[in-house]
């Protein structure tokens, strides 16, 4: 997905901001990426100072991510790989009262998580979101970005505003390009 690279400087931003806060035991900001696929926001995110909660119901996908932590000598980077659905981990999580310094999701548009319940972002979305803005504590950064005929940036972003409370003005939006 070569049209995220662009948004990688803006979480490497989010991460030195985030980096006072640091829920981490060592002090580092906690970022959890959900639907992570091969790992490009999570070796990013790591590299720029990030402890990482990597999460992907396609054990594949996470395997080739650690792979490509392999390649860009990140193997020892502070990166949880699991392989869970998203929402059942946020559900998990909130129970644990477990929170997030931010939270990168990119989810799909039809999907089936690891016992094989179907995923479907039109009325799975906003619940996931309501969970991370749990998780994010109100403060978090999120990234939220869809590969979805009829969820355009103003839809997300106006998802994204509800499920975290803020308003639709303090939610930045933009289009996916190469």
């Amino acid at each position: 997905f070569p049209e995220h690279a662009a948004s990688l400087p803006w979480l490497g931003q989010q991460v030195h901001g985030a980096a006072a806060s640091g829920r981490g035991h060592d002090g580092r900001p906690v970022v959890l990426n959900l639907f992570a696929y091969t790992g490009l926001a999570s070796l990013a995110l790591a590299r720029d100072g990030a402890s990482v909660v990597h999460v992907d119901a396609a054990r594949p996908s996470v395997a080739w991510a650690r792979h490509n932590a392999g390649l860009n000598r990140l193997e020892a980077a502070p990166i949880r790989w699991l392989v869970d659905e998203a929402a059942a981990f946020c559900a998990r999580e909130l129970r644990r009262g477990r929170q997030y310094d931010g939270i990168v999701l990119d989810p799909p548009t039809y999907g089936h998580g690891t016992g094989g319940q179907a995923w479907h972002l039109e009325p799975h979305l906003p619940e996931l979101l309501a969970m991370c803005g749990r998780l994010s504590g109100g403060d978090g950064f999120m990234l939220l970005t869809a590969h979805t005929r009829d969820h355009g940036p103003d839809r997300l972003a106006d998802l994204l505003a509800t499920a975290t409370s803020r308003p639709p003005s303090a939610v930045e939006a933009g289009l996916l390009e190469l």
